[in-house]
């Protein structure tokens, strides 16, 4: 519950996106997790298979749309 809380508070703070995009996906990892030992599997797997679909077309567009300060050289 407190890392689930703590990857919270990255997704919010990280300057960089590609790390904000990883802890929200470790954040919605813990959050199916903690439903699935709350004893309720069918939301822990609604909830992995709906954010795993968003948290993948958000990292592609992560990557194709933002241009990193290497390639500004």
């Amino acid at each position: 519950m407190i890392l689930t809380v703590l990857l919270a508070l990255l997704t919010v703070e990280l300057k960089d996106i590609l790390y904000a995009i990883l802890s929200f996906c470790g954040m919605c990892i813990l959050i199916g997790i903690t439903f699935w030992i709350l004893n309720a599997p069918y939301v822990a797997v609604f909830q992995l298979l709906v954010y795993a679909g968003a948290i993948v077309a958000l990292f592609i567009a992560a990557v194709m749309l933002t241009t990193r300060k290497e390639r500004m050289r």
